[in-house]
Order: structure tokens, then sequence, then C-alpha cells
């Protein structure tokens, strides 16, 4: 059936309520519009579904989210799990209760039990709720940092972390399967009440949330002795971060944590954001213009379900706030706690460190020093969290610490996702800690890059919308994938991985060898000095990516390499 008729399937069938209906036929005659929203359906891909809110096969309504639930409930039953059931959380975003509510009614049609949280929360709790419930999946309804008109629908294994290969391929297939809309199930609410299927999830969660988060704290005895003198800045950027991030800095003793107000409440039109992500500098404008006024020490922000962290501190010399990548960020938490950690007997003798193919060199250094095992995964925290897993079923290392460059880490196992409140608490441990010793975390960059090296990140990434675009996207990798550079710039490919392939080439001797990692549409080049590049399009947004990184004598050095190698690299894409 072509995007025509779809869409007027969708006018005429009475499955679809009326305003649905009404709102698809006011746009008869917009052929290009149409398009948009038939041309496809939502792709329910490894990581769940994402996509402007709106009516159509293309696009986040109760119909989709319905869907989507359905072909889960089908695996579920055909895993023999039901009676396990499924937990459920949201974020502050347009519809995101309403299609909780959805998910939840749709899986107790099919007889599984929802535990659904009472209000907004954030994405860590819901893994760690759904292993605290013994649940056999969560949904998560979140956009996670896209602009407001999008929102999004994760799920997660009974592990706790995003779904992985083979339940992932397993869970899409189903998804697929469902076709006819009028074979969805859903039950009215008041009745799944009574029969028990709906369930509402108990405030002890949170509290039992925050102590698993308070047993990370190594120096408790450092945030009392600088508790009155250390100032923070927060803002949640109107997501769900407000509530367990303030309790948690409360509970450890910081005294002055000051909430920007404008981006403190849930807004699903992010008022005061063009764009709800703490990777994007203009996002921190309310915070720094707050934390000059108190003279902070750290500005932190995090994102709409309170899976990533940014930050910013004072410099000593200058007196102005930096900002921190998400390399760097990691890189701070990391250094302290393993310090930390050896320092206090506390540092496993199996322990791992454990990252991104896109993330910073300096994780392998970091690794190196304190001895631990360094583990790529491929882009994605499921696979850090998949980790985790397999360390425990395995009896192979213990997890120490892991992090993507994307803003996210996780400090200990109780969430196997990235945890923006417990990644604030090490944080803010952190600051209190160097503190005492006169510095602030941004001196504690420094001395990191004069330890390890001038390791810098960078990225580009290049939208393209529509049917188009993804061919555009689709025919740039098919580019690179048929003609490897010999060089970018002046930095010489040494090896060139091909995960979709599972295929790595020595540039020099022309030998091959497997990624040892699963498949996935990703290219990636090792450089000379230290360098890397890697093209990847992304899963969840109409983009592709061109992630970077060099290693410089400085800070001044390093820029200007990042600065070379990413103009090299677009000159090679044509951009």
């Amino acid at each position: 059936m072509g995007y025509m008729e779809t869409y007027k399937s969708w006018c005429d069938n009475e499955y679809f309520d009326e305003a649905t209906r009404a709102e698809l036929k006011s746009i008869e005659g917009d052929e290009k519009e149409i398009e948009d929203r038939f041309y496809r359906d939502l792709e329910f891909g490894t990581g769940g579904l994402r996509g402007v809110i709106g009516n159509g096969t293309n696009r986040m309504n109760i119909y989709t989210v319905r869907k989507a639930t359905q072909g889960l409930a089908n695996f579920i039953i055909k895993e023999g799990a039901a009676d396990r059931g499924v937990a459920i959380a949201y974020d502050s975003r347009r519809m995101s209760p309403e299609f909780a509510d959805e998910a939840a009614l749709c899986l107790n049609a099919n007889g599984i039990k929802a535990f659904i949280f009472p209000s907004l929360r954030p994405t860590p709790e819901l893994s760690f709720a759904l292993r605290e419930l013994h649940c056999i999946a969560g949904i998560v309804v979140t956009a996670s940092h896209n602009p407001p008109e999008y929102n999004g629908y994760k799920v997660y294994w009974e592990d706790g972390a995003q779904i992985t290969a083979p339940k992932d391929s397993q869970i899409i297939s189903e998804v697929k399967a469902v076709i006819d809309y009028n074979t969805v199930k859903t039950m009215d609410k008041n009745e799944a009440l009574a029969c028990g299927l709906y369930n509402v999830i108990g405030y002890e969660m949170d509290d039992n949330y925050m102590k698993a988060m308070a047993k990370m704290c190594i120096n408790r005895d450092v945030i009392k002795q600088v508790a009155d003198d250390i100032k923070i800045v927060y803002t949640p950027f109107n997501g769900t971060g407000n509530i367990p991030v303030r309790r948690v800095l409360k509970e450890l003793g910081f005294k002055h944590v000051y909430v920007v107000p404008e981006q403190e409440k849930p807004d699903p039109n992010f008022t005061t954001l063009d764009y709800p992500n703490p990777e994007d500098p203009k996002a921190f404008t309310y915070a720094l213009k707050l934390a000059k006024e108190v003279d902070a020490d750290i500005v932190l922000a995090t994102d709409p379900d309170a899976d990533r962290l940014g930050i910013y501190a004072k410099d000593t010399k200058s007196g102005e706030y930096k900002s921190f990548t998400g390399n760097m960020s990691a890189m701070v938490i990391a250094e302290y706690l393993l310090s930390q950690r050896k320092e206090k007997g506390l540092l496993h003798d199996n322990g791992a460190l454990v990252t991104t193919i896109v993330s910073t060199n300096m994780a392998k250094a970091v690794a190196d020093d304190y001895n631990l095992k360094f583990i790529e995964v491929l882009t994605g925290f499921k696979f850090i969290g998949e980790q985790i897993k397999l360390f425990e079923q395995n009896n192979t290392y213990e997890y120490e610490f892991g992090f993507e460059e994307s803003y996210g880490c996780l400090v200990g196992t109780h969430a196997r996702d990235k945890d923006a409140p417990v990644a604030v608490m090490a944080l803010c441990e952190a600051a209190a800690y160097y503190k005492s010793k006169g510095i602030t975390l941004w001196d504690q960059m420094i001395n990191i890059f004069e330890k390890y090296g001038y390791y810098k990140e960078g990225q580009v990434a290049i939208t393209m919308k529509g049917a188009e675009g993804a061919g555009k996207i689709a025919k740039m990798m098919d580019d690179l994938r048929a003609n490897t550079p010999a060089n970018f710039g002046d930095w010489k490919v040494l090896e060139a991985r091909d995960y979709k392939k599972d295929e790595c080439v020595d540039m020099v001797t022309g030998e091959k060898r497997s990624t040892g990692l699963p498949s996935s549409n990703v290219l990636y080049y090792a450089l000379s000095d230290d360098a890397w590049c890697c093209a990847r399009p992304s899963g969840t947004e109409p983009k592709i990516k061109f992630y970077m990184g060099v290693k410089g004598t400085s800070l001044e050095d390093a820029e200007a390499k990042e600065e070379a190698l990413k103009k090299a690299v677009m000159d090679i894409v044509g951009e």
C-alpha cells in the first residue's frame, strides 16, 4: 500500500478517533505533508521509537505507541514471561503521560501487568525500578534531549539495560509483524485497575533509588568540611532531574544549591531553551547568569529525562566559567573515583573501565594507569549496560566506571543506563574534594591533561530530513565504504574498521581481522598520532554524525589539530 492509500485508510477507519481523522482530512491536498507523515512506519529500531508528535504512521501518536507495545507484548508472551510485568516511566514532554498510559493499557489488554510511576521520573530510575520489581521489561516515554516537537519510547529488558542482540531484533520483528491497527489491543483504565493489571509504583522506589546512589559516595567527611563554602548552580532543563538531584545533594550535605528558576518546573515547550541539550552552550545562558550572581563553583545541567549531564566550572586563574565536554567530565569523575578507591583499597584487582568506540582515547590511558581492563563497545549506553550483565554472568570483571562521549556515565551498578543524578553526585563530591585541596574542577581538568595528554574530541552532525535525506545519508556511507581514504588531511589512515562488515583492515599490511563487536552501520578510522575519526548515521534522528579525536601538547595545540581534522573529514565527505 502506498502512502496515499495509507493516508486515506486513516481518514476513513473508525478505529482512529474522530479528532485524529478530522485533523488528517484537514491536510487533504498537501501531498508533501501527507508523504512525510505516511511514507513509512515510524521505525522501531534498536533504541525503540523516536519522532515528531502528530498523526500518521511516521509520527509519535497513541496509535503508533500502542502498535509498538502490541509487538512488545506479543514477544513477552512468546517468552513465557507475561506474569512478570513491565515497568513504565515518562518525562515532561508533550503527550508523555498519555503515551505511558496507552502503553500500560495495551499491555494490560494482553494480560500483562504494568507498573507505572505516578508522575515524571528520570530514565535511570526506570532502569533501577524494573530490576527492583523483577519485571521482564521496562518502557521509558522520552525523546531525551530532542527539540520539543519530538517524543520517543525506549524499551529495556530484565537486566535493566536497553534491549540488545538478540532480543532487539526479535522484538523489532514482532513490532513489524503488527500490520493491522485494528488488531492492536487496549482496555479501559478503570477496568485495568480493578483487575490489578494497572499498578502505580509507590514513593518508596524513590527512597530506594536515593539509597543506592548514596552508597557510591566515598568522602562524606570532605563534603561536610566544605559544605558552608561550596556553591552549586543546577538546572534540570524543565525536565525530570529537579527533585532527585536536589534531594541527593541535600542528603549528602551540600547546603548551597541554586536552581535556575526559569528552568525548574516541568515545561514541555522548553520555553527558555532552543534545544534542551547539555551539549549546547546556549542552553547554559540562564545557569551561567545565576552562577555569576552567586559566585558558584560549579554549574550543572541535566537533560529532560536526566540521563545526561553537562557542566561548567570556574578557572582559578581567569575567574571564568569553562565548559566541559562529555569526555572531559567523565574523565574528571573517573580520575577522582579511581584515585580515591585506590587510596582506600577499594579498587578491584579485576576492575574494568567500559566506554564506546567514539569516546576519548584518554580513557585507555586512564585504564592503563589504574591497571584496569579497558573495554570498548558500540555507540549507545545499552552496550555498556550489557557488559555489566556479562561481567555478572561470566564472573569475569568488576565494573569500575563506564561512560560515553554524549554526556552520559554510570557510577555503580544500581542502574544499567547512564544516570545523571548519580553523575551530579559524583561531580559535586569531586568538586568538594578538590576545593578542600584549594583547586576547582577546571584546575583538576588541566592536571588530568598534564598527566595523560591533551586529548580533544569533536563532532559534526549533518541533518537530512525525510525520504530524500535518508537516501543522501545512505549514499554518503556507501561512498566511504567503497573508497577508504588513505589519509584525512595530515593524518594517515592506519586502520579502517567497518562494523557493518565486521572487518578491520590494516592499511599498511593489508591484514584483515574481525571487529569483535556486533554488526552496526559505522565506519571508524584509526589515524596517525593517536588521532581517529568515525562516521555513523543516527539511529534516532535524521542525521549522520562524524566523530573525531586528536592528542595535542597543550589546549591550544589540541584545539588547532581538532579543527584541522574536522575540516579534513568534511573535505572528504564533500560537506
